[in-house]
């Protein structure tokens, strides 16, 4: 887990940069320090930047980026590659690579592997990585650039084209220096977005000149020659005829194997721990590969939304030690600014708070963590999803009989008995569901907004045009996939482990376990007669997790938001929707009623209010520079000093 920038020069025998380039990049590599504060390397070549901080998890010794292969031979040097993240079957892909091609190496971790891989197979290599990634390798003898991201998304990896070369790094904000950092390059369309998701859609970010290659995506620039990328990999969810128990084993085998890979560093790995299954299970079967294992959980002052007792309820009948994190609202108000400076783009998820201050407590412990991310969708984890069964009596019906309950329930009060139903179940599924999160209406976002963008089916009218052929429930876990799964679970996971230099892993996320969660048919995920979630995933769990944990409703580190809106956040927010200087964008005066109507407990508006609010953060930090965070050079300082013994993989 490191941070990483490129330039490439789109001139000819550019040379080295100037003095005053090459402190420019590097000052950008600097703004990534949290990402990789062990090692610090930049190299410079003929119209070349390569920059790397390391975060050392495997071969700390010798696996310093970046790495030049093949070591020797005739080809010796051919490729420059830049990694950031971990191959889990480096060890049996450098064994393949050594059968197969007599390949050698001059170092033990994968960063070397993923190099002598992609020399060796090409793309061909992608489907066979097994882990998290985002990867540059530059051939020196074509003057190609190559690159990819990871089935999922896991890893970030931000692209700028300009006139001058190809810029690209882990972070948007090292690219800010190349791209004309001003509000003029807001991106409106992706701002509308995020008043809908609470988070802007891959891969748009708020920059105009700034994307982020795709998950699952490949890509590959030449000078004067273009960009042009290529997926390779879709993630689909296919119903199959399977038996029950095969299919629940198969989850089993999938799981185990893949928490066991993950476990495999040179430094502590611990986990997190919430009250759901999810978690449980990362922690029951990491202890079987470490009986020592240390867990991490996060609550809040208020006994409401905490999570920890039932924490440590689990962590208690699983035999593992917990540390829990108490957070209050003077710690929001004072890692707030921070925390929305880490994300680039806001997103407005109030559970990524939590998970910050989680993050730090366990950065003093550990180097790794295990997570439980990606269950849900894989799985059909999501209450969301049982929508489709609730509604499919009225579906069922003649078309003029929907349209005619469609128009009753337009006159029908707001919040009288029956008018939700009867408008959701006469709406089509690719109307009805736009993601995991919804925020701001189309009606409500054009009292919002002070201008006018493309609306939200733009993101999700190909993704159901692609899943036209399987049930609605399928198609809802294809949406999330693609949109909320990168763009909020995934986003907020890395930035919020980064911020601390901690590397969070997502064992759910691999290639075998979504070989196991791709062909569930929807009675296996949602049983009927039943309000439970991903059966299947919870019967693979028999015997693994306590029974009482098993068919626990997943609460996710819920977050007080409501609350605080009311308290001293609330005056916070308040004035910092005052001063803002987004209100060319926003009208803010809307945004101040939704407020006052929260406080005076006339409606729940807090994701609403929480929201703009974020963005207005984003902007007096980002744009106005009204807002300084502050920026701890780094959290590893806190970590007591460990010796680099591997952990059993």
């Amino acid at each position: 887990m490191c941070g990483l920038a490129v330039f490439i020069s789109s001139r000819p025998r550019a040379g080295v940069p100037d003095p005053g380039t090459a402190a420019a990049f590097q000052s950008a590599l600097e703004t990534m320090h949290h990402r990789g504060p062990d090692d610090t390397k930049v190299e410079f070549g003929d119209g070349l930047a390569f920059g790397f901080k390391r975060l050392a998890i495997i071969d700390r010794e010798e696996a310093a980026q970046p790495v030049h292969y093949p070591c020797d031979g005739p080809q010796a040097g051919r490729w420059t590659v830049v990694f950031n993240g971990e191959i889990y079957n480096y060890r049996e892909l450098r064994a393949d690579l050594v059968r197969e091609h007599q390949a050698t190496f001059a170092t033990h971790g994968d960063s070397e592997v993923l190099a002598a891989a992609f020399h060796y197979w090409g793309a061909a290599a992608l489907p066979r990585l097994r882990g998290m990634f985002a990867f540059v390798a530059y051939d020196h003898w074509t003057g190609t650039t190559h690159a990819a991201r990871d089935p999922f998304g896991i890893k970030p990896l931000y692209v700028l084209e300009t006139s001058d070369g190809l810029f690209m790094a882990s972070e948007r904000k090292a690219l800010l220096e190349f791209s004309g950092n001003s509000g003029a390059a807001l991106d409106t369309d992706a701002l509308a977005h995020y008043l809908t998701f609470q988070y802007v859609p891959e891969p748009m970010t708020l920059h105009r000149q700034v994307r982020r290659l795709a998950p699952g995506h490949k890509l590959t620039w030449t000078p004067g020659g273009g960009m042009r990328q290529e997926r390779y990999f879709r993630p689909s969810l296919r119903p199959l005829n399977v038996r029950p128990e095969a299919a629940y084993q198969a989850i089993q085998d999938a799981l185990r194997d893949s928490v066991r890979k993950h476990m495999h560093a040179e430094v502590p790995v611990g986990t997190f721990l919430s009250s759901g299954v999810d978690s449980s299970a990362i922690v029951a079967l990491a202890k079987e590969v470490k009986p020592d294992l240390h867990a991490f959980t996060a609550g809040f002052d208020d006994a409401a939304y905490s999570e920890i007792e039932i924490a440590q309820d689990t962590a208690n009948q699983l035999g593992v030690r917990l540390t829990p994190t108490i957070i209050t609202e003077d710690d929001v108000i004072r890692e707030l600014p921070r925390i929305v400076q880490l994300l680039d783009d806001p997103v407005a998820d109030p559970s990524l708070v939590p998970l910050y201050f989680l993050a730090r407590t366990a950065s003093q412990y550990v180097t790794v963590v295990l997570s439980g991310e990606g269950s849900d969708e894989l799985f059909g984890g999501y209450t969301i999803y049982r929508e489709p069964m609730s509604l499919a009596g009225i579906g069922k019906l003649p078309a003029g009989m929907k349209r005619g309950l469609r128009n009753l329930s337009h006159v029908m009060p707001e919040g009288m008995k029956g008018r939700s139903f009867l408008e959701r179940g006469t709406t089509p599924i690719e109307e009805r569901y736009w993601g995991n999160a919804r925020i701001f209406s189309p009606e409500e976002k054009a009292n919002l907004m002070r201008f006018t963008a493309e609306p939200h089916t733009a993101i999700t009218s190909h993704l159901y045009a692609e899943t036209a052929d399987v049930d609605d429930v399928a198609s809802m876990q294809y949406v999330d996939l693609h949109t909320w799964l990168p763009g909020d679970i995934l986003a907020k996971a890395d930035r919020m482990s980064m911020a601390h230099s901690l590397e969070l892993r997502v064992p759910f996320l691999d290639q075998a376990v979504y070989a196991a969660a791709a062909g569930l048919p929807t009675e296996l995920k949602l049983p009927h007669g039943s309000q439970g979630t991903k059966m299947a995933f919870r019967e693979a769990m028999r015997g693994i997790v306590p029974e009482s944990v098993r068919d626990r409703r997943k609460l996710g580190f819920p977050t007080p938001t409501r609350v605080w809106l009311k308290g001293q956040i609330g005056d916070w927010i308040g004035s910092l929707l005052d001063g803002s200087q987004a209100g060319h964008l926003l009208d803010l005066g809307y945004a101040q009623r939704l407020l006052a109507e929260h406080r005076a407990g006339e409606a729940d508006n807090s994701r609403k209010v929480w929201t703009v609010a974020m963005f207005c953060l984003w902007h007096a930090i980002t744009v106005e520079k009204s807002i300084i965070p502050h920026v701890p050079r780094t959290a590893t300082m806190l970590r007591p000093a460990y010796p680099a013994a591997p952990v059993a993989a």
